[in-house]
């Protein structure tokens, strides 16, 4: 009994005060997931145990099988498509390749074996989810989607490459796989192949169940994320890649309409930190500090290879069919973040007692705690610095989705009127929003006000409106005040002037001048930026034509660009 009790007491300070400390390193811009690693091997120090592999596998496995299913949700598919290929390039050949390239240095620098060597680079070859989508959302960035979507597809989906190259080499040591070619390729398509089946299988008949099934609406969220357990636990009962099942099972379930969508997005939203800190912590209480200094050069030679030499060369092989701009390819080569997927991977070799594995665990604890420390805190100065992070949009101060049966795009949103809004001494009869808009509640001086329609709207009002969700952006036009910092950042990002798509080039060049070539003067600039990034460009993809710099600022729900923002070079 005193045991548990105090299970339950040391587990939830831990938690208590890696939260509360995380409010303050977030600020600082640290890497939250390196602050639970740290205050896990701190406590590890002080005296606190967790020395069950055993356990740590099981809670390990759980933990980032949530955190895969959370990430397929938030991924959307019909911003995805395109960038399904190289990211499973980066998945697959890229994982690979960084194994090669850390198995020839850790042979020829330190020589080991080549099995060894080559097991070393599988163990620390695949970026981790959790480490990816907390960086990449970290204080609300956005990044263009392309380099954005890649990043998190390429997160969700590598794991699988990593654990069956892992495997595969532990067999190859102690003797229990049988090393065949044909044995090897076909392991690798079944994997694959049958974790992608049931992934998509599951997902859909997880989405019916939601859609059929009427119960309390606090239970539409277990019951997601015990459909996306058993689709996990039957790709990996059957052999298949189960990490690889539970992500597209998520996708699926995330980019499907349901009632009781808004509600399972918000609890898993808790769920995958409560796992991130879980895990984080769980997996610092297996190492401390002094013993990582036990293989420490080895460590930090292989850490410092894997970020400058091993990761860049995966990426420039994995995406050179996909000719991505430079600038995109060194930050998604510095992204390659290391997080929880090489430690569990680690304790693979433990399990299987195979020499070495304390080696192996130093490594993994030492590529991550580096690549956390060092890619995870420059990760968003980067973005900004290539110009790949999307500005600030003014955004509504409340926003929240809908749970109306029938429907599943219904928002609530928010506003408090500042003193420069656009509808200030205007009455709400005579705002003209569209139809398909309702004020539903304005609040002045922290009274309801009653009736609506005659209400003259005034500084410190809440305003709350129902809007279907592709017309956000049209409401925060109308309601919004001018926010100078971010149309300052629009303005730096986008450039001076915003021109409709369809506007002709030469129709520019008579405006604002520039030396552009002739033979695309006829063309209007969503044809020429159609033509220059192959019908694939996304918002903040940008090309000088002679003295003009022109930026894709908004694309429209057929790809085409619908906004073009222009800056005149010297400008």
């Amino acid at each position: 009994m005193d045991i548990a009790h105090n299970l339950i007491l040391v587990g939830a300070a831990l938690a208590l005060i890696s939260i509360m400390v995380s409010a303050i390193a977030s600020k600082a811009g640290a890497p939250l997931l390196f602050v639970f690693l740290a205050i896990g091997m701190i406590a590890r120090e002080w005296g606190v145990r967790f020395a069950s592999f055993d356990s740590v596998y099981v809670v390990g496995t759980l933990a980032l099988a949530i955190i895969l299913f959370d990430g397929g949700m938030r991924t959307r598919a019909e911003s995805s498509i395109r960038e399904v290929s190289p990211a499973i390039s980066l998945a697959t050949v890229g994982v690979f390749v960084t194994a090669f390239v850390i198995a020839l240095s850790v042979h020829f620098i330190f020589s080991l074996g080549w099995l060894e060597s080559f097991l070393i680079g599988a163990i620390v070859g695949s970026t981790d989810a959790a480490a990816v989508f907390s960086l990449l959302h970290a204080r609300g960035s956005r990044l263009k989607q392309r380099v954005g979507t890649t990043l998190e597809i390429e997160s969700g989906c590598n794991d699988p490459m990593a654990v069956f190259l892992t495997l595969l080499l532990i067999g190859f040591i102690d003797g229990s796989a049988v090393i065949s070619s044909i044995t090897v390729i076909w392991e690798f398509f079944y994997q694959f192949g049958m974790g992608l089946i049931i992934g998509v299988v599951g997902g859909k008949v997880l989405v019916q169940i939601i859609k059929k099934i009427n119960i309390t609406v606090g239970l539409y969220p277990l019951m997601a994320a015990a459909g996306g357990l058993t689709v996990y636990g039957a790709a990996s009962s059957s052999g298949a890649s189960g990490f690889l099942a539970i992500y597209v099972s998520g996708l699926i379930l995330g980019n499907t309409k349901l009632h009781a969508a808004n509600n399972i997005r918000k609890v898993h939203d808790g769920l995958a930190w409560l796992s991130q800190i879980v895990l984080f912590l769980m997996l610092g209480l297996l190492m401390t500090p002094k013993a990582l200094m036990d293989h420490g050069w080895i460590g930090l030679s292989v850490a410092l290879f894997l970020i400058f030499v091993a990761r860049p060369v995966a990426t420039v092989v994995s995406l050179l069919p996909f000719r991505f701009p430079w600038k995109e390819q060194a930050f998604i080569s510095w992204v390659g973040l290391r997080g929880a997927v090489p430690i569990v991977l680690a304790i693979f070799p433990i399990l299987a007692g195979i020499p070495l594995t304390d080696v192996y665990l130093n490594i993994a604890f030492v590529c991550v705690l580096l690549s956390l420390l060092i890619q995870g805190w420059s990760v968003i100065p980067l973005a900004e610095k290539l110009k790949l992070k999307l500005p600030t949009e003014n955004t509504p101060y409340y926003e929240e989705n809908l749970e109306v049966p029938g429907q599943s795009d219904l928002t609530m949103l928010g506003y408090r009127i500042a003193d420069s809004s656009p509808v200030i001494g205007r009455r709400v009869d005579s705002l003209l929003l569209p139809d398909d808009m309702q004020i539903v509640a304005i609040f002045n001086n922290n009274q309801s006000v009653h009736p609506i329609a005659s209400h003259e709207v005034s500084v410190g009002d809440l305003l709350y409106l129902i809007v279907p969700q592709e017309s956000v952006q049209v409401a925060n036009q109308a309601l919004l005040s001018a926010d100078e910092v971010a149309e300052l950042e629009q303005a730096n990002y986008f450039g001076d002037f915003v021109l409709n798509g369809d506007a002709k080039i030469e129709d520019i060049v008579g405006v604002y001048g520039g030396d552009v070539p002739s033979k695309i003067m006829a063309l209007t600039l969503s044809e020429f930026l159609a033509i220059r990034f192959k019908g694939k460009c996304v918002k903040g993809d940008r090309v000088f034509v002679g003295s003009i710099e022109l930026v894709a600022r908004e694309i429209g729900v057929d790809g085409i660009v619908a906004k073009v923002g222009l800056r005149v070079r010297g400008n």
